[in-house]
């Protein structure tokens, strides 16, 4: 079955209005989907649902006799990593789907096990579906230099940072609108940032500078970027990690400590307690964390729309450790992705394809707090009026980092952690930090990881 050339006639068929009669007997190709059980991604399967009516139309109006039948199983796993352990199990005694949703840092493991196809062939084949994606998006997906995935949906992590609290210590209006163009040319450092952080809190406008994520988790990744730590190596397909980079960061967060910027408790803090701390105006000045924030935020503050809200509280990346350098973020995507064990690989592609259309996508982005995976989306309806703050979060995707695409980046996470906890809380030193981090690394990673320097 040729799908692509079946397509082509449909489409010729259904633009000038011809319908094919129903036939008598149809083959039925089923298709099993593997999505978990989200409240932030609904659609994330409903939208493959959504694809195989669409093409079901367009077979029907091309004449085909073949329709295709979704069986969407939703798995309730907790999250991303027991999702994917569930569904290696399933390939395990040959029970997996056709095509299937995962965090994107899953696909290498995907890929060694066997059980994740080449896309590069459909993607060229395909320019309809993917020219106009996100560049950086793409780099989610790959693993040893090629795609193995489409994203689906993804979201930024920034600094938020409150512009009533400079104007509070006196700023003028052109740094404090300024800040994230000096940040993207590398003219306003991170040491610049606690800097600016502590004259807020020396002034009294807040009692905190920073406040971050008081557990394990990727967002520290972005901060870790802005000292030229990068935790992967592409080629080999393994975690790394640098000293002195690493040396570089433990360096910054004690600086930001002894300056009374970010709480040397930082890391007993509970989640309400660190939201409250930006959102009540009271309390921190900056607050790195994601996209999904701004509705919490608005609702704290009595906001009203964009113009309310960018009044008030305005978004940098992280900025780079020297002047000249480039700043960085997070992007988390969740990816779609094609098992090479399936009866129907191309078939299932395709069907990724339409599922990752404009509107469809758009219709998940805007409804999840995700950002859109291609440029056309962003002058949709849906996006403008609704998706405003998802928006003007897109040009801010240039500078995305991602998870390495390893399987054991949570506990190459927890282990980085460990200092991040030791150097704020004074248990540690940077270099003594740096040097216990580097020893459990290898300790518990093996040759999974690679100590650089």
């Amino acid at each position: 079955m040729n799908i692509r050339s079946t397509m082509v006639a449909a489409a010729a068929l259904v633009a000038i209005g011809t319908a094919a009669p129903e036939p008598l007997s149809a083959q039925e190709i089923t298709l099993k989907v593997w999505s978990r059980a989200d409240r932030s991604g609904p659609l994330r399967g409903g939208n493959i649902i959504t694809a195989a009516e669409q093409l079901n139309r367009m077979l029907a109006a091309s004449g085909s006799e073949v329709r295709v039948k979704i069986d969407l199983f939703e798995n309730n796993a907790k999250g991303f990593d027991a999702d994917a352990l569930d569904l290696m199990k399933a390939f395990a005694v040959d029970k997996g789907p056709d095509l299937y949703v995962a965090a994107h840092e899953w696909i290498g493991a995907f890929v060694e096990a066997g059980y994740a196809m080449n896309l590069e062939e459909h993607i060229a084949a395909n320019p309809e579906f993917y020219a106009d994606m996100i560049p950086s998006l793409w780099k989610s997906v790959e693993y040893k230099g090629a795609r193995y995935g489409i994203p689906q949906d993804t979201e930024i992590r920034m600094f938020f940072y409150d512009k009533e609290m400079l104007r509070k210590i006196g700023k003028s209006e052109e740094f404090i609108e300024g800040l994230p163009g000096m940040v993207e040319r590398g003219e306003f450092t991170i040491y610049d940032l606690t800097d600016l952080a502590k004259e807020v809190v020396d002034a009294g406008v807040a009692k905190y500078g920073m406040v971050h994520r008081p557990n394990v988790g990727p967002d520290f990744q972005m901060m870790m970027a802005s000292f030229g730590f990068d935790p992967y190596d592409e080629e080999k397909g393994k975690l790394q990690a640098s000293r002195s980079a690493l040396n570089a960061f433990y360096d910054w967060l004690k600086y930001s400590v002894d300056a009374g910027v970010i709480p040397a408790n930082m890391t007993s803090w509970s989640w309400d307690s660190v939201h409250a701390a930006f959102r009540t105006e009271r309390t921190a000045f900056l607050k790195f964390h994601g996209i999904w924030n701004v509705p919490a935020q608005m609702k704290a503050r009595g906001l009203e729309g964009p113009e309310d809200y960018f009044r008030a509280i305005g978004w940098i990346h992280s900025p780079p450790e020297k002047k000249g350098g480039e700043p960085a973020n997070l992007s988390h995507p969740i990816i779609y992705v094609v098992s090479p064990k399936s009866e129907y690989p191309e078939l299932a592609a395709y069907l990724i394809g339409l599922a990752s259309q404009p509107y469809l996508n758009t219709l998940h982005a805007v409804t999840t707090a995700h950002l859109p995976i291609k440029y056309s989306q962003l002058g949709l309806p849906e996006f403008v009026n609704e998706g405003w703050a998802l928006r003007a979060a897109a040009p801010m995707l240039e500078y995305a980092t991602f998870m390495p695409n390893h399987a054991k980046v949570g506990q190459f996470n927890a282990i980085i952690y460990k200092g991040i906890q030791a150097v704020e809380t004074g248990r540690l030193d940077p270099k003594e930090a740096t040097a216990f981090v580097l020893d459990e690394l290898e300790s518990e990673l093996g040759d999974e990881v690679i100590l650089l320097d």
